[in-house]
């Protein structure tokens, strides 16, 4: 019989809850049972896996994947992807989506009175070096309201998917700019208890990767597991 694997909990506090009232919609889909664990067996452990046959030459640069230039600040996003013991994760399929410079998203779900931008699909993917580094070209996201209270807008944010060996082991997370005042009104920030686990959702200006006339830089290190893992949507 496969091997069964069974994975560590998080260290408490740092993993939001699945019910936080003053995030509305959890209201409706929090769980109301204890949740039931399935066991990982070898076939969800090992595939099926991602490579560099996957991805496409602009799929790292958001800004090159349209005819013309996307309207808004052009950034870079990198960082590694680490475990609990600081070793790097590599070859981990990285994907990022987000709002364009107006804060709209192009889905017809979003009827934000806000431009569309023909030149900016808003979503990458990459793959982690040998070392566990990820770098991602893109426009800064705008703030948009998002009705879960009276005047409620989502602060400046990118949200990342991180895949380990197989579909099973997928993580999400999102990450917000330096200094953004809409942080301590954001119940989707705030959701996290911990308060230094919260501050790892936060970006760093990234001076030395910064390219000069073109892209101000941001760093986002993204930690598995452990005392300082990152906050993640879905792991409980």
């Amino acid at each position: 019989m496969p091997e069964i694997i069974a994975y560590r909990r998080p260290f408490p506090g740092t993993q939001p809850d699945y019910l936080f009232p003053a995030y509305a919609s959890t209201l409706k889909r929090a769980p109301t049972q204890p949740l039931v664990m399935l066991p990982h067996t070898l076939t969800e452990l090992t595939g099926p896996v991602f490579g560099y046959d996957d991805l496409q030459a602009t799929d790292h640069d958001l800004t090159k994947q349209h005819p013309a230039d996307p309207i808004g600040e052009r950034i870079i996003v990198s960082g590694r992807v680490l475990d609990e013991n600081g070793r790097p994760v590599p070859h981990t399929l990285v994907e990022i989506w987000q709002a364009n410079a107006a804060g709209r998203y192009p889905h017809r779900a979003d009827q934000h009175a806000a431009p569309t931008d023909p030149n900016f699909t808003g979503a990458g993917r990459t793959l982690t070096d040998a070392h566990g580094h990820y770098r991602f070209v893109s426009i800064r996201p705008g703030e948009y309201p998002w009705r879960n209270h009276y005047n409620a807008w989502r602060p400046a944010h990118i949200h990342f998917s991180l895949f380990g060996s197989a579909f099973a082991t997928r993580l999400v997370t999102q990450m917000y700019f330096p200094g953004d005042p809409l942080l301590p009104y954001d119940p989707m920030f705030n959701c996290v208890p911990d308060e230094r686990a919260r501050n790892r959702l936060i970006s760093t200006l990234d001076w030395e990767t910064t390219i000069p006339e073109i892209a101000l830089a941001y760093r986002f290190d993204i930690i598995l597991r452990g005392p300082n893992e990152t906050p993640m949507e879905n792991r409980k």
